[in-house]
């Protein structure tokens, strides 16, 4: 069903406090989470700088921020399981297991443009 809330200034303001308030929680309570914003705070940035033009900078950049996105979205994923089921069961494992497993893959993502692109620099 559709809001009936109007939306403005105010509305997006606190959304923007709610996302602000889910990083804070993500970091705080996540070990993933943190060495993943570190990573990206070295990477990022080394990403800018050595990429030619804007397609490959792009390229370097955004994987590390898909990853850190799938980290929150696994992190929410587990502690929604941990509050339903504390204890184990099959499917509450297989869901942690898939949210970890997209966010392995993302890595692997990160790993094979960042080779894709410099790796060649290297060999020439």
């Amino acid at each position: 069903m559709a809001s009936k809330v109007r939306r403005g200034p105010r509305q997006i303001y606190a959304a923007f406090q709610w996302s602000m308030k889910g990083l804070s929680a993500c970091f705080r309570h996540e070990a993933s989470f943190r060495l993943e914003v570190f990573l990206a705070l070295v990477v990022v940035p080394l990403g800018l700088w050595v990429g030619h033009g804007p397609i490959e900078k792009i390229v370097l950049i955004t994987f590390p921020m898909l990853v850190l996105s799938a980290e929150l979205l696994n992190s929410a994923i587990e502690a929604v399981v941990d509050k339903v089921s504390p204890e184990f069961h099959e499917l509450a494992g297989r869901a942690k297991d898939m949210g970890s497993a997209a966010v392995f893959l993302l890595l692997v993502m990160v790993m094979v443009s960042w080779a894709l692109i410099l790796v060649p620099r290297f060999l020439s």
